[in-house]
């Protein structure tokens, strides 16, 4: 009797056990494929509700405060008190919908999707070109919002080629690392879980998202930010490292799927993906300059590809395509992953 219990019990553990972990891997999966539909389909939330414009606000707030300290401690006291906040906040949203798990598994995807951004990305690129079909003074104004250069006089293939540069720089950021260091995560507590676990899986990707808000909003060189924005930009270098060359890697294998240049975009990427200021985002763009075969240039600061065809605005349609084609196959990279993890 005694034997048979044990057994009994062993049984039951191991049900429980097994249970648990699907129920895991289902809530990273179909919390992943559910904010992918939320992005896609509904695109950006309010403005008002927006958690990265609400990042925004709480990096402004202590900017203001540490910003007369004139040294690089700045940066390093905004870091930490930004990201103080933003998980207080996350954490309160999290025991709140804790209440009931359908409330969390969706208020877990929406705010998963808040941390990429691949419908605006792609639509703000097709835009532009529309734009371009009515006028070139309005294809200047609205690339004026993607780019920090001067596009008051830009001609048309230099607009193409901001374009081509914003979409495909943005791979990363936008969609690529937020997902790494979600399925990084991910795995982690596949393997290894513990308490609060599906808290932590939102807070990294969402503190990925407030180190590139940081980047965006004080990484510059000027005499202002060059104090401040020192940490939150070597930090945001540092973060996007491996996702940039995932990212330009997936865009090669793209290419090849297209059938573009594939391997020119392999060959332009190992020649000119570093003649960038950024230590990243060459990756992504010098692959795409490659596949399409032209030159992307941004004057006095660099020259990626070659001239094999003039630049033309349907390069950018080729462009969105080939974006579209590095997110999905990446996407069902991570899926897979997470499935192997989870079988083994």
């Amino acid at each position: 009797m005694i034997e048979y219990n044990n057994i009994i019990n062993n049984i039951i553990s191991i049900d429980t056990t097994n249970i648990v972990s699907l129920n895991l891997f289902l809530f990273i999966v179909l919390g992943l494929l559910f904010s992918l539909a939320i992005d896609v389909i509904f695109g950006e939330l309010p403005t008002k509700v927006h958690p990265v414009v609400i990042i925004g606000s709480i990096i402004t707030f202590f900017k203001n405060i540490f910003i007369n300290i004139k040294n690089r401690f700045s940066g390093l006291l905004l870091v930490i008190c930004s990201g103080i906040s933003v998980s207080v906040i996350l954490l309160i949203l999290y025991v709140i919908c804790q209440v009931n798990i359908i409330l969390l598994f969706v208020a877990f995807a929406i705010l998963l999707s808040s941390t990429y951004s691949i419908n605006m990305l792609l639509k703000t690129a097709m835009d532009v070109k529309d734009d371009l079909d009515e006028s070139i003074d309005k294809a200047r104004k609205s690339v004026s919002y993607l780019v920090s250069r001067n596009t008051g006089e830009l001609t048309e293939s230099f607009i193409v080629s901001a374009v081509i540069e914003s979409l495909t720089e943005n791979i990363t950021d936008s969609y690529v690392a937020p997902i790494f260091y979600y399925t990084i995560f991910g795995i982690i507590i596949l393997i290894w879980p513990f308490d609060n676990q599906l808290f932590y899986l939102l807070l990294i990707p969402m503190l990925y998202r407030m180190f590139n808000t940081l980047d965006a909003m004080v990484g510059y060189k000027t005499d202002e930010l060059s104090d401040i924005g020192f940490v939150p930009a070597k930090i945001d270098d540092i973060l996007n490292y491996i996702p940039s060359r995932i990212a330009g890697i997936y865009v090669v294998i793209s290419a090849y799927l297209l059938k573009l240049n594939g391997k020119n975009s392999y060959k332009i990427m190992r020649r000119d993906a570093r003649k960038c200021p950024s230590p990243n985002s060459g990756y992504t763009m010098a692959t795409t300059a490659g596949a399409l075969d032209i030159q992307l240039v941004k004057k006095d600061t660099y020259i990626l590809g070659d001239v094999n065809k003039e630049i033309d605005k349907e390069d950018i349609t080729k462009a969105v395509n080939l974006s579209k084609l590095t997110i999905i196959l990446f996407t069902f990279t991570v899926l897979i992953l997470l499935t192997l993890i989870f079988l083994t």
